[in-house]
């Protein structure tokens, strides 16, 4: 199955879109040390958090699971990826649907919240990426 950036991009709204207008956590990861960041392939990166991955997408390019973890308070999905440029490109497509990113080499994890990835960042260690924040278009001020 070849998948094209659309495709990708769609699967990742799905989720985002899912968890739209969510609040939560603070996000301040100063506090926690964070370890390296983890490798492995997309049931061994669930295995380390603690989660049953449900597989979405299962492709030579690209394996996709959405997971819930109780202590991360909320649904995440979990990508892997064969190469760091897929990888990037994914995670600038889905970024124009908003969302939390936690990113390691050849995986990203998208948090429905930024206290879904902070608690994830705990374990699996990698790079908070934010995408676009549409929250500004979404209240009108009627005094134009």
């Amino acid at each position: 199955m070849r998948l094209t950036r659309p495709m990708l991009a769609a699967a990742a709204a799905a989720l985002l879109l899912a968890g739209c207008g969510s609040g939560g956590g603070d996000g301040d990861d100063k506090a926690a040390a964070v370890p390296e960041t983890a490798t492995g392939s997309l049931e061994h990166l669930a295995a380390e958090v603690g989660c049953e991955p449900t597989i979405q997408i299962d492709a030579d390019e690209l394996r996709q699971a959405s997971c819930r973890k109780s202590d991360a308070d909320g649904k995440f999905l979990l990508a892997t990826f064969a190469t760091d440029r897929g990888q990037r490109e994914w995670i600038n497509g889905a970024k124009d649907y908003g969302g939390h990113y936690l990113v390691g080499r050849k995986w990203v994890a998208v948090g429905e919240t930024k206290a879904v990835t902070a608690t994830l960042r705990k374990t699996l260690g990698g790079d908070i990426e934010e995408g676009t924040d549409h929250s500004a278009h979404a209240t009108h001020s009627g005094s134009h």
